[in-house]
């Protein structure tokens, strides 16, 4: 079932399903939060992994000597630098992650987006062949009254039928523009008037290559909920560590004591910081909160997406399952359409048989157009739960 624009529109730019899904990763809003949110990420890893500056203080005092110099030099000590590091680069993965599942969530979005404006065309198609069938089905029964063959029942019957398709037709229509427009906004294009059509078509899914595949990788929220944890786990870490800051080296000289020996008076130290006080234990209990939602958080999370990959699955097979009984019957329907088309030239059955013949194929062919979407959205609903499109 080739996409093709409806008649009363002509966009002017033909877009595949893929061509629709790189515009939207390109333009849309939500992509460039995600990679605004991964810089900002990479700068806090970038910040953690700097070494402190040095300071230079300088005075003069009356007193002998009379000219102070001292440089102070904090140390960042492995332990705590190793725990600072380790903390902003799993915060860094974290948001890679969620960058991650957050093109996958935008591909998603445009693909069924673009799934539903295949269909949605597909049954303007549909409805406008209805109609015209009706139209011709309506001339059939007032030529045939004009030679005595039908009632003018039947041509009222075939008066109200032709004009209830046209209404279909109208209403499916103005839905397919909608969908229409509803690709263009998702793929960051003004939605005022259509400028594109569909140039992909409505077709089944392909089948998976194994009935019951294992994920390759770890599914993205997964992975995402887990680099929170370990950041949670290492900034805690640094918490404890903190209890009792780094020291700072001192370095300096004295100069200016005339009554003394000529020269530099050299000067080393340390500087201890006590925690009488502040034994970080807000810091701590702030940490250790943290740590403890990130822990439920990735719990919730392994099991919300092994319940949605699961489900996902019965749901793809059910629907190809259903698409290929629906394509059956659809293929009875036409044919019983067909044959009661010709009974009724042939004055062998009357209108009504035809008419509910042809509202039965109707049915079924717009039920195979709605099972094809079906499919093809649990076909990428499976794929976003496992990241199967997402390195």
């Amino acid at each position: 079932m080739a996409a093709g624009p409806l008649p009363a529109q002509q966009p002017a730019q033909p877009v595949t399903r893929a061509q629709a899904v790189a515009a939207a990763l390109t333009r849309g809003a939500p992509a460039a939060f995600g990679r605004a949110d991964t810089a900002a990420a990479a700068g806090v890893l970038r910040a953690a992994r700097l070494y402190p500056n040095p300071s230079l203080a300088a005075s003069y005092t009356k007193d002998l000597p009379h000219y102070h110099v001292l440089a102070d030099l904090a140390l960042d000590l492995p332990w705590l630098r190793a725990a600072r590091v380790g903390a902003a680069a799993s915060a860094r993965d974290a948001a890679r992650y969620g960058f991650a599942f957050g093109r996958a969530a935008i591909r998603f979005d445009v693909d069924t987006t673009y799934t539903r404006a295949l269909a949605a065309l597909a049954h303007a198609r549909l409805s406008r062949r209805t109609a015209s069938d009706a139209d011709s089905l309506l001339r059939m029964a007032q030529l045939r009254r004009e030679v005595g063959d039908a009632s003018e029942l039947d041509v009222r019957l075939a008066e109200v039928n032709a004009g209830q398709l046209e209404n279909v037709a109208a209403d499916d229509a103005l839905a397919a523009v909608d969908a229409l427009l509803a690709v263009q906004l998702a793929m960051g294009l003004p939605a005022e008037t259509p400028t594109i059509t569909l140039a992909d078509s409505l077709v089944p899914p392909p089948p998976p290559l194994d009935s019951a595949p294992a994920p390759a990788t770890e599914p993205l929220r997964v992975a995402a909920a887990a680099a929170s944890l370990r950041s949670s786990e290492r900034a805690l870490t640094l918490a404890h560590r903190s209890v009792l800051p780094a020291p700072s080296l001192q370095a300096g000289f004295d100069q200016g004591d005339p009554t003394g020996p000529s020269g530099l008076l050299p000067m080393i130290g340390v500087s201890l910081s006590l925690p009488l006080f502040n034994r970080n234990g807000g810091e701590i209990a702030q940490a250790t909160a943290a740590r403890d939602r990130a822990q439920a958080n990735f719990d919730l999370v392994g099991r919300e997406s092994a319940a949605e990959r699961s489900r996902a699955e019965r749901g793809f097979t059910a629907a190809m399952a259903r698409l290929e009984r629906n394509r059956r019957l659809l293929a009875s329907a036409d044919r019983v359409a067909a044959m009661s088309l010709q009974a009724y030239a042939e004055g062998a059955v009357p209108l009504a048989n035809v008419l509910e013949a042809q509202r039965n194929a109707r049915e079924a062919l717009g039920r195979y157009i709605d099972d094809v979407a079906a499919a093809n959205d649990a076909a990428a609903s499976l794929r976003l739960l496992t990241g199967a499109e997402e390195p």
